[in-house]
């Protein structure tokens, strides 16, 4: 969940009233939103809150106030306008292999305090940060109408071709001046989301202007301050809805500074695909059933009227039409996309402490899995038996599975990863030894004997499976000491079939050669080999960085549930 810093008093006044911090945080659940904590800095108090990730009206003091205020019937819920606009943004196609989709919009007569200035840059960070994966899906520039001149031009040009002075920066530099010198500063993370690229993306106006370098900086040309009356706001983007969700939150949250509350102007993109008019601020409506509602949310006792009550407080304009609730959802409520969203904020104003807990009616009985429970048995006993249980990774390297246990064919049925983050975790593992071992090796400073075992699941590829895979629980156990210790492995073998009541299995001699010539065996049940014990092979102890002979026992538990 992101989180947001507002003053708290700026907040207050904001909301017309005082509240102490306990009345506060109650305020704050009852909305839907968590209070996290209370700072002072620079003598000002301010609160940390926790905000829905995808309730990107609330990321400013502005929409957070706003929505907190229709919540408490404080005012109605505000109608955005859209009016014509004569600027526009012509978008080229060289762009569609950087960043293929650009919206706009202008903002006009705003009048800005240092507290609404630095809360409009504080929520273009919050938008970069959230919707915009760190300016990797989408990007903003704020610039001031008033210092450059339309239509703007949308392009991508080769590095080289590209010159002019960058925000706060004192000298004209060509893009890779500003790519070597931004390698030291704050914008180091964004660098490599277009470095590399044959062209770069740029905005530029009538004049040859350069507005910004999406999505790293914009020029100092077209910078705003306190004293910017007209903002000129373009988006661009990897993904065209989170770019129109973008440009639809900055402009419902900011146009309340303007001297027509609510209202923006459009800018006209065009290109080689047609012509639009944005920001969009579409609204939309979607009938539900208000038992539906009520049901889905175990709340009871609303009436229709009652319930569309409840979801205007949540910015959902609602009106009930006999058993029907008809919704508006606006420009700032991208989140709804589902009758189950509407659920969700229906229950929150209705309170979830005032819903009444029941028992669901339903005929089921909860119950340990077999499995499960074999296996919590298996690890008492061998618990009694004096060996301790590990917890390996379930991913390890192809080397582990293969060449480290001298079987070359285990990859032949080993789930692979497709992007391995390390070399240390390419497959899922197909057997528990060799987490067994890299445990035994950490620990060679150990008391001896060592003796551990672990009972967890692998993984092997099936084409009779909807995944293409399946899991197998196994148990492995392992004796290291100054000998091999292999009557221990046999003993136990013993007493885990006896702890089954097992008595129709038998072991054979083994060819794997992971262990020592004719020091191998294999468990059969019946005539079905489920397993295998024996003493390593010196040469994968050498692989694990063993020095001392071990015994291993691993077998396959599903038979037995």
């Amino acid at each position: 969940m992101p989180t947001i810093s507002v003053t708290r008093d700026v907040l207050y006044e904001r909301l017309g009233k005082t509240f102490t911090d306990e009345d506060f945080e109650d305020e704050c659940f009852g909305f839907g939103i968590e209070l996290d904590d209370i700072v002072e800095e620079n003598n000002v108090v301010k609160f940390k809150i926790d905000i829905p990730a995808n309730r990107y009206d609330l990321l400013c003091v502005e929409g957070l106030s706003r929505a907190m205020n229709v919540f408490r019937d404080r005012m109605v819920v505000p109608k955005f306008t859209v009016v014509p606009g004569k600027e526009k943004l012509i978008v080229d196609d060289s762009v569609s292999g950087v960043r293929p989709y650009s919206v706009a919009a202008v903002l006009r007569d705003m009048k800005f305090t240092e507290e609404s200035y630095n809360s409009f840059i504080l929520l273009q960070d919050k938008l970069h940060q959230n919707i915009g994966r760190e300016r990797s899906l989408v990007s903003i520039g704020t610039h001031d109408l008033d210092t450059i001149q339309g239509p703007f031009t949308y392009q991508a040009l080769a590095p080289e071709q590209i010159k002019f002075q960058p925000l706060n920066q004192d000298s004209v530099m060509t893009a890779p001046e500003m790519f070597e010198k931004f390698r030291q500063t704050y914008l180091k993370p964004y660098l490599q989301i277009i470095e590399g690229k044959p062209l770069y993306p740029l905005i530029t106006d009538a004049n040859g202007v350069v507005l910004s370098l999406p999505p790293i900086i914009n020029g100092e040309h077209s910078k705003i301050t306190l004293d910017t009356k007209n903002v000129f706001i373009e988006v661009t983007a990897c993904d065209r809805a989170k770019c129109r969700i973008v440009i639809d939150t900055i402009c419902s949250m900011f146009s309340e500074y303007c001297s027509t509350p609510f209202t923006c102007e459009s800018v006209t993109v065009e290109s080689s695909s047609g012509s639009v008019q944005t920001p969009p601020m579409k609204y939309q409506t979607m009938e539900c059933s208000a038992a539906q509602l009520c049901t889905k949310g175990g709340i009871t006792g609303l009436t229709p009227d009652s319930v569309a009550d409840h979801l205007t407080k949540m910015f959902l304009p609602s009106k009930a039409v006999g058993e029907q609730v008809t919704v508006e959802i606006g420009p700032t409520r991208h989140d709804v996309l589902h009758q189950c969203d509407v659920e969700e904020d229906l229950a929150i104003a209705y309170g979830y402490n005032n819903i009444t807990e029941q028992v669901p009616n339903l005929n089921t009985i909860g119950a340990e899995q077999e499995c499960n429970k074999l296996s919590d048995a298996i690890r008492e006993e061998l618990a009694r038996a004096g060996f301790t249980e590990v917890l390996t990774f379930s991913l390890c390297s192809r080397d582990d599975i293969s060449t480290s246990l001298r079987n070359g064919k285990a990859l032949e049925e080993a789930v692979q990863i497709a992007n391995p983050k390390s070399n240390e975790f390419q497959v899922v593992r197909t057997s528990l030894l060799p987490g067994i071992l890299k445990t035994a090796s950490c620990n060679r400073k150990m008391p001896l004997p060592l003796k551990l075992f672990e009972v967890s699941d692998v993984v092997f590829k099936s084409e009779d499976t909807e995944t293409g895979s399946k899991n197998q629980r196994k148990i492995c156990a392992l004796f290291s000491g100054k000998t091999s210790g292999f009557e221990v492995v046999h003993g136990l073998l013993d007493r885990i079939m006896l702890s089954l009541s097992e008595k129709n299995y038998s072991i054979r001699a083994s060819e794997e050669s992971m262990f020592f010539t004719g020091r191998g065996a294999d468990i059969l049940l019946g005539t079905e080999k489920i397993g295998h014990l024996g003493i390593l092979h010196p040469e994968v102890l050498e692989n694990f960085e063993i020095s001392l002979p071990c015994s291993v026992l691993e077998m396959s538990l599903e038979p037995f549930v």
